[in-house]
């Protein structure tokens, strides 16, 4: 995700000349963030109330200055650790559905982050949005940030772009991002210790954190403009899969017809889907990393279960977790059970 290259990296473009004054800003606002300890080697930076990296902020504050939204963008969103790969692949499975055959699938070739642009990332381009820009309509974008961080453009109940949103219960949360955190450091460097990353989680200082304003803005958001944001509990789409597939195909507006239902097109986008088919894709069995990219597709998926976080987590982890859950949910109308 975020990692210091891309600035090295940032460094050789040839800026526009609006990117040069947003990366100014950005350069300027950095120094006076309060900040905390990262759970790889990066810091954490408060920013408007989230804790992000300063490849996160850089790509927030680029989107509010640059990013030119299009009635039929899609994007789809999520905590880190909440299911990503999986609506990735899901939502590009129903956009196209009739554009490639199911036993020549490109998710049988290629991991879903190479097939729906990260918009943090791909807003930088070649130092321009030309990378954003030529992309055919519909729009598939991903994102991690936090839905207050979007410009008005884009949630405004004017703006006709939608997101897909996926959250999971923050327990199986902070076990599954404490398992890739420590593989994306380096060996020299010691892992992280479970109670060291409770403590953070707990206190909001993870990526993209507070966890659960996360979950609650986009919540929220999905109340007031339902025609707009939706949002899907990872729980949900284990034990029902066929609805949820059914459901985020309704919200974008290309339901399954007879035809297909009666063809199980559903339930092939299920099992093509699944955590036990794309994990056994040999593509996703790669564990190459590079400067560029420090992420191997393996590293995307360890287990996939509902509840894996009873195996690691003490009682009272559980207990507390579980308090602070109640308590910034309360009144909300949103739970996890």
């Amino acid at each position: 995700m975020e990692n210091s290259n891309f600035f090295a990296i940032e460094k050789e473009l040839k800026l526009d000349e609006g990117y040069q004054k947003t990366y100014k800003n950005v350069d300027e606002l950095l120094p006076t963030l309060p900040r905390s300890k990262g759970w790889w080697l990066d810091q954490l930076l408060q920013y408007q109330g989230f804790w992000l990296s300063a490849y996160g902020i850089r790509g927030s504050m680029l989107i509010d200055d640059h990013f030119n939204p299009r009635p039929t963008d899609i994007i789809v969103a999520t905590s880190p650790k909440c299911g990503t790969t999986w609506l990735r692949a899901l939502v590009f499975s129903i956009i196209n559905r009739n554009s490639f055959d199911f036993s020549d699938h490109p998710l049988r070739k290629a991991n879903p982050r190479d097939l729906v642009h990260f918009l943090e990332a791909h807003i930088r381009g070649d130092g321009s949005t030309a990378s954003i820009d030529g992309l055919p309509s519909p729009r598939l974008l991903s994102t991690h940030l936090p839905y207050s961080l979007f410009p008005e453009c884009m949630t405004d109940d004017t703006a006709a772009c939608r997101f897909v949103y996926i959250c999971r219960d923050p327990k199986d949360v902070l076990v599954s991002k404490w398992h890739f955190a420590n593989k994306l450091r380096p060996k020299e460097v010691p892992p992280l210790s479970l109670e060291e990353v409770f403590d953070l989680f707990c206190k909001g200082a993870l990526h993209y954190g507070p966890f659960w304003d996360h979950v609650l803005g986009y919540w929220e958001a999905s109340l007031e403009s339902p025609k707009k944001v939706l949002c899907l509990k990872y729980e949900d789409v284990k034990k029902e899969p066929l609805e949820c597939v059914r459901k985020v195909a309704n919200f974008l507006g290309v339901p399954f017809t007879p035809e297909e239902e009666n063809k199980e097109i559903v339930e092939e986008i299920v099992k093509l889907c699944s955590f036990e088919n794309m994990s056994n894709q040999d593509v996703n069995k790669s564990d190459t990393r590079s400067q560029e990219i420090p992420i191997s597709n393996s590293d995307f998926f360890r287990k996939g279960e509902v509840g894996d976080w009873v195996n690691y987590l003490s009682p009272q982890m559980s207990e507390i977790l579980d308090q602070i859950t109640e308590q910034k949910f309360q009144g909300t109308g949103f739970s996890f059970h």
